[in-house]
């Protein structure tokens, strides 16, 4: 329903704004917006067919990784730290594996996993609601951390760099998880703070303590290095890691003794079921954002924006991305849409490029996701759900364009 009113008022803004044009003068302005819906829905379809191949590459290696139990694996890992952050819940309970099974997914990147997962970790938690129509503390901190989009491996966003031509495409990795670590982080203690939870249990003490000392060893030392070194240095644990993992997967698939390269082209399957099904998708929002963006009404943003921001003296370097930051509370393909146009405007390679792809995967869609977790058990009164969700955006957001800085400016 939020996409919905923000396709349209893209549309409409645009209509405003080029008929404001159009009364000083501009009498092609119209001819550039009805233009730029051609050229961006031709967009959308190259987009995701140069995506096919790395979103079945990517789908298979995830598929043999699942079906070779490392969920499971990461879900015993996990299991110490998640009985603390839900002390409401038995800690026999089912629910606890779902919620497992669920991070432990969306951690890989498993969306098809982490969904119905995390809908059946929402059914349990709503079995032990005395208030069927009011969120549970429980519900919220599960709901908060999957809105701040903790994923080791940020498969679309680097499918998407590699097909815009991308010098090194994994070279947002690194930035991406620190991003993504902070916000989680955040919406742990906020949510933690809000509903009493006491942080200094050793177990979330020692998850806390690790993040912190996990985001500070790697700035540390990134801020040690030169640019092209850093650069260098980037491209190369990024690579190694994302390498690891495959042949991780493929390790311990052969280890189950399971048919690895049957697990591959299901998954693949999967991946090429997946850029097709997001044609419609894509061109909805690309045509709408390209729209927006001839009528003169994005430029007016951002140069508004940029104007503020240099008043208060600061670097205006990060603001043509800030449009990605925005939508992505509100909806992950818009915000996918602006992070495209942002890479095809100014570059994937350019500071604005990188740090929109940062922001992409720094957080997840907020509001998205309380309206369908929430909505699958019927729970109206969301309580402090959407502000802690949203503060967790905002400091991952923050964090996003910090660390851009560090690694690209």
């Amino acid at each position: 329903m939020v996409l919905n009113y923000i396709w349209i008022a893209f549309f409409l803004i645009a209509f405003v704004f080029g008929f404001i044009q159009l009364c000083m003068g501009d009498a092609t302005i119209f001819q550039k917006i009805v233009d730029s819906t051609f050229d961006t829905s031709k967009t959308a379809f190259e987009t995701s067919l140069g995506l096919t191949g790395v979103l079945a590459l990517w789908l298979g290696i995830m598929k043999i990784g699942e079906k070779a139990g490392v969920v499971n694996v990461l879900a015993r890992v996990l299991s110490p730290v998640f009985t603390k952050l839900f002390p409401d819940i038995p800690k026999n309970h089912p629910a606890m594996g779902s919620i497992f099974m669920n991070i432990a997914s969306n951690m890989l990147g498993l969306d098809n996993a982490a969904t119905p997962t995390g809908l059946k970790a929402m059914a349990q938690m709503q079995e032990l609601n005395p208030r069927k129509d009011t969120a549970t503390n429980p519900m919220i901190m599960f709901l908060v951390l999957n809105t701040s989009g903790l994923t080791i491996i940020p498969t679309t966003i680097l499918a998407f760099r590699a097909s815009y031509g991308a010098a090194t495409p994994t070279d947002v990795f690194i930035p991406i998880l620190l991003a993504t670590t902070v916000a989680t982080l955040a919406g742990i203690i906020i949510t933690a703070l809000w509903q009493r939870i006491n942080l200094m249990q050793p177990a979330l003490l020692g998850l806390i303590a690790g993040m912190i000392a996990f985001v500070g060893a790697i700035i540390w030392g990134f801020g040690q290095m030169d640019k092209d070194t850093m650069a260098t240095v980037t491209s190369l644990a990024s690579n190694l890691i994302l390498f690891s993992v495959i042949v991780l997967f493929v390790l311990a698939g052969f280890i189950r003794k399971i048919n690895v390269y049957d697990a591959f082209v299901e998954g693949a399957k999967e991946g090429f079921t997946t850029a097709v099904r997001i044609i419609p998708y894509l061109v909805a929002i690309l045509v709408a954002v390209g729209v927006f963006r001839a009528s003169g009404a994005m430029d007016m943003l951002v140069d508004g924006i940029a104007w503020t921001v240099k008043q208060c003296g600061l670097n205006t370097d990060f603001v043509g991305a800030l449009p990605t930051a925005f939508m992505k509370p509100l909806s992950g393909s818009g915000a996918r849409g602006l992070m495209l146009e942002a890479m095809k405007n100014y570059g994937p390679d350019s500071f604005v490029g990188r740090l929109s792809c940062i922001f992409q995967g720094s957080t997840d869609t907020t509001f998205y996701i309380l309206a369908v977790y929430f909505g699958s058990v019927s729970v109206k009164f969301t309580r402090h759900a959407v502000a802690c969700g949203l503060l967790a955006d905002l400091i991952g957001s923050i964090a996003a364009i910090a660390i851009a800085y560090i690694f690209f400016g």
